[in-house]
């Protein structure tokens, strides 16, 4: 059986649901609700109470409930769960669960806007600082529970150690890079739209693409074209495009925006850009790893987990983009890297790769 969260459309957690529920097909798949819209089959999915509910719509006000929600799931005759947390789903009780029944916790981060605020404004509200208070002891006191765990990254590792005082294995999560390297021109996949506007693009162009809030960081993106005076392309949508316009108003390179790429366009951005740059602090990482895939020099930040895919001097170059001279020299370690190296190295964190490990530990434990 496998719990996950509340099920997004799309999201790093989400990809990583499907590559679970892909490995174990004839699984359940528990949830607090489903916001999916069919990609993932309805008759294996269970919603909790909290779906028939307003509180779906508004994860704040949902956010004390969900450790309550978490406790009222009813045992069905399973022998383990397979549970993907990054909130509170690592609190999932089965009462009547035998006494032989066992819990793998996949933990992509601890609650941030709970335990790591400065990595998430989402925490910075007074309902949340409040909420948080309250839900720390809990939530530490839930984890001390038998389960075993395994974190996404050895950044998340450590943040398991110091907030819940448990131990972890690490199992990076899965990137497409199988997709990703099975096309060799992803201009070739555009529509004529999109491929006219890649044309378009200036010749030599650095790349920040993500969502566009405020902890990504993009301003930085911004600020490694100026030092290294290359034009700079923002792909992606969200409501930090306002502040980001401003920054690239007054940039002394041109700022290029794409709004919400398709796949494609993204993956074809990657082959063409000199240079891609993630300047957030995350807990792994996932778009580092698809720039390598298709064979982008990635500059990222020295801090959080892109430190462990991202290898100076091989695939790429790190940096705390806190200081020009810094960001320029790491940008040329990046640049001078081959592209054989990057393509190759991004094979280490395969959907195949991680389907293998996920099922080794469940039929090891």
């Amino acid at each position: 059986m496998l719990v996950h969260e509340w099920i997004a459309q799309a999201g790093g957690s989400e990809n990583v649901l499907e590559a679970m529920s892909t490995s174990f097909p004839d699984a359940d798949i528990h949830c607090l609700w489903n916001d999916s819209s069919g990609r993932f089959d309805a008759s294996r999915v269970h919603e909790s109470w909290m779906a028939r509910t307003p509180f779906r719509r508004s994860k704040a006000l949902a956010l004390p409930l969900m450790p309550v929600a978490w406790r009222t799931l009813q045992d069905q005759g399973y022998e383990w769960a397979l549970i993907s947390s990054h909130a509170f789903a690592h609190h999932a009780h089965f009462r009547g669960a035998p006494a032989t029944f066992r819990r793998f916790v996949y933990v992509h981060t601890p609650a941030r806007y709970v335990w790591s605020r400065a990595h998430d404004a989402r925490g910075d509200g007074l309902l949340a600082r409040i909420a948080s208070r309250a839900l720390r002891p809990l939530d530490r006191r839930r984890a001390g529970e038998g389960a075993e765990f395994a974190a996404n990254s050895h950044f998340v590792r450590e943040r398991i150690r110091r907030t819940w005082g448990v131990d972890a294995r690490v199992i990076h999560p899965p990137v497409d890079v199988e997709l990703i390297q099975s096309v060799d021109d992803w201009r070739s996949e555009l529509t004529d739209g999109e491929r006219r506007f890649l044309d378009l693009l200036p010749s030599d162009f650095v790349l920040g693409a993500s969502r566009f809030i405020p902890y990504k960081r993009l301003e930085d993106v911004i600020r490694t074209g100026e030092a290294l005076s290359k034009p700079v392309v923002l792909a992606g949508r969200g409501p930090h495009r306002r502040v980001l316009e401003d920054a690239a108003a007054t940039a002394n390179v041109p700022v290029i925006f794409v709004d919400a790429p398709s796949r494609a366009m993204l993956y074809a951005l990657y082959q063409r850009t000199a240079l891609y740059v993630f300047p957030a602090v995350e807990d792994f990482g996932i778009m580092p790893v698809e720039a390598m895939a298709a064979g982008a020099p990635v500059l990222a930040q020295v801090e959080g987990g892109a430190a462990e895919s991202v290898i100076p001097g091989l695939t790429g170059g790190l940096v705390a983009f806190d200081d020009d001279d810094a960001i320029r020299r790491a940008a040329y370690e990046a640049m001078q890297t081959l592209q054989s190296h990057r393509r190759e190295h991004a094979k280490e964190f395969s959907l195949a790769r991680f389907q293998r490990e996920i099922a080794e530990w469940v039929s090891q434990g």
